[in-house]
């Protein structure tokens, strides 16, 4: 037999009101309309639920002892079928994956699980590894915020402009060209390393040199900055990396910046979530509030 659900919140309301008109006025539906939901809910679980005793109705054993459990049924139903008004970070509960590249982790990523922690202590952060590729984890759920100096391509994948960052070279101290001002043409003579978790030896920067005329030798393709910063303390290789998220570990390190001698487009930093999270409270929350913490890199004081 096939149910209709909406008898449970006919049979809340009659088991509430105790009489069809009640239920009727209490659902703004006619009292015949309630009097044929009775009959049906009647049909379906062969119990009389309400029983005439003179002028007024009474509910049968039945329905006494199924009052608690279909209230309680019509409730939670109205729960999960109504928007969600209110997040309680106190008692948030939950488990969230961030992607991001290394550079942008190492930069805020203690900001953002200290600010999480301390305004919703409930709350795990794991930080993953950047992987080889991009969307797939998003669109299955195993990642929830990811970073990405581009915009998706999918569109069931959201994003968010958080910053932009622009392109400098970092170099050993000593390095040859920290001496005098660096030309496009001995910037281009120099041995270099990208940064790049797929191993290419080739980026942006060397359509920018193409333009010019010039072309670089790139000796090594590093997966992290982390990595290229240090080989480029160790090495006279050069490394150019975005400013503002890598400045960090450059000053710790040591090593010096110069601006890039040849124009180059900003890097744009932005945040991906699937679609399935747009109304997620506290997703929403998570990345509010990664967005405000990403943003605080590039804040004037900062700068």
């Amino acid at each position: 037999m096939q149910l209709d659900l909406n008898l449970l919140t006919a049979l809340d309301a009659l088991l509430e009101e105790g009489s069809v008109a009640g239920a009727a006025a209490r659902l703004h539906v006619t009292a015949p309309a309630m009097s044929r939901s009775l009959g049906r809910i009647r049909k379906a679980t062969g119990d009389q639920i309400l029983v005439r005793t003179g002028r007024s109705m009474v509910p049968t054993p039945r329905a006494l002892a199924m009052r608690a459990e279909v209230h309680a049924l019509v409730q939670q139903a109205h729960h999960l079928l109504s928007p969600e008004q209110s997040l309680d970070l106190e008692a948030l509960d939950r488990v969230f994956t961030v992607r991001w590249h290394d550079a942008l982790t190492a930069a805020c990523g203690t900001a953002l699980t200290a600010a999480v922690h301390r305004r919703a202590p409930g709350v795990r952060l794991r930080l993953s590894a950047e992987p080889g590729t991009d969307d797939p984890e998003l669109r299955r759920g195993e990642v929830d915020l990811a970073s990405s100096s581009g915009p998706p391509a999918l569109a069931d994948i959201r994003h968010r402009l958080v910053g932009r960052d622009r392109l400098v070279v970092a170099v050993r101290p000593g390095h040859p060209l920290t001496e005098g001002s660096p030309s496009p043409e001995r910037y281009a003579a120099a041995e270099h390393l990208t940064v790049s978790r797929r191993g290419s030896l080739r980026d942006p920067i060397d359509d920018a040199l193409a333009t010019l005329g010039l072309g670089r030798r790139v000796v090594a393709a590093g997966p992290t900055s982390t990595f290229a910063l240090q080989l480029a303390l160790e090495t006279d290789l050069v490394v150019t990396l975005p400013d503002t998220v890598t400045r960090e570990a450059r000053d710790r390190l040591g090593l010096i910046t110069l601006p890039a001698p040849l124009r180059l487009p900003d890097v744009p930093l932005y945040l991906l979530w699937h679609q399935r999270y747009d109304d997620d409270c506290a997703h929403t929350w998570l990345r509010d509030l990664a967005t405000e913490t990403v943003q605080a890199l590039f804040a004037p004081g900062n700068a």
